[in-house]
């Protein structure tokens, strides 16, 4: 019996106009343009300015930007995959919603909440349905409007968030190609360092924690720094070392994008030139699980059928991996 892969077929996005600039964000908090970039690397990110519309919206319209691109009916999705840290609402799913918008009537749908890591999970996670031979093409949903918790008092954080949303079509295929290999690690450790104090079972909302501002990101952002710089350098080099992989062998890194100075630490680790890597961080800002697709929806007309690609995150809890897989289809 010949070996089913998941393979990504195609890459839709969605991002909000509105532009928020460093400039802007200097006249709202004390803070600026050098300051930000230095540290961090971003210049502007976007922003979902209508208060009618969430993470399911965004979601819905990379998914048809999808759906048109690679001429897929909604009626053929078999399943979806949502991950977002920013849901509707905490019940029902947030996938169910996109898929309600879409009319994707015959998927299932659930959402995946891995934080910034949540795209790796949901790649490995498809490809074991892929793999079973049930499903036949699976859309995973990246879908984040960080706005919405982030607090523009607080200048250590408000700089490094923006919105955004992508859809990936996963589908079989007997060839080489798509997710070769997968290491998927969690440790309990950072929750301290980077959570939403309020909201949840544990401390349930109320008048005291709106007040006190606890439905926003907190970060700590020293440890994280440290944690996030070891831990996605060393998941990138093992994976490589797995599967006997060189420098010459990587046609590109693509790394989560939350700060400059995490990637180019992840690329030299690698021995990877930067012409290899891919960066947009400048423009979007950190889109937690929708960062990845991001990158790959951008450079889609770069990349080569073949093209062997390592894909790296790090996110709150913590949560880190590291996926290897060759690219599917030439554009």
């Amino acid at each position: 019996m010949e070996k089913i892969n998941a393979v990504i077929t195609g890459v839709g996005k969605f991002l909000p106009e509105y532009r928020l600039t460093n400039e802007e964000l200097s006249k709202m908090v004390d803070t600026s343009d050098e300051w930000i970039m230095s540290r961090v690397g971003i210049k502007e990110r976007r922003i979902l300015k209508d208060k009618d519309k969430a993470a399911s919206y965004m979601g819905a319209m990379a998914v048809k930007d999808l759906l048109y691109k690679t001429g897929v009916k909604p009626e053929e999705i078999d399943m979806v995959i949502c991950t977002t840290v920013t849901p509707d609402y905490i019940f029902p799913t947030t996938g169910i919603m996109v898929c309600d918008q879409v009319g994707m009537k015959n998927a299932f749908s659930y959402d995946l909440h891995a934080s910034c890591s949540g795209f790796l999970n949901a790649m490995v996670t498809a490809s074991k349905f892929i793999q079973a031979g049930r499903e036949k093409k699976i859309v995973i949903v990246s879908t984040e409007k960080m706005s919405v918790i982030t607090d523009y008092s607080d200048r250590k954080t408000c700089p490094l968030f923006g919105d955004a949303a992508t859809a990936v079509l996963v589908e079989p295929t007997t060839e080489n190609i798509g997710l070769i290999d997968y290491i998927l690690r969690s440790d309990g450790v950072g929750v301290k360092f980077l959570h939403q104090k309020s909201g949840g079972s544990l401390s349930p909302a109320s008048v005291s924690s709106v007040n006190h501002g606890e439905h926003f990101l907190y970060q700590e952002g020293q440890p994280v720094f440290k944690y996030a710089v070891t831990y996605m350098a060393d998941v990138s080099v093992e994976i490589m070392q797995r599967n006997n992989l060189t420098a010459n062998d990587i046609a590109w890194l693509v790394p989560h994008q939350a700060n400059l100075r995490i990637i180019d630490a992840t690329a030299r680790r690698m021995e990877l030139p930067s012409e290899k890597v891919m960066i947009n961080i400048e423009k979007y800002g950190n889109t937690t699980s929708a960062t990845i697709p991001l990158c790959l929806n951008e450079w889609e007309n770069q990349l080569k059928k073949g093209d062997n690609i390592i894909i790296s995150a790090f996110g709150a809890g913590f949560t880190w991996g590291a996926l290897y897989l060759k690219w599917g289809y030439n554009s």
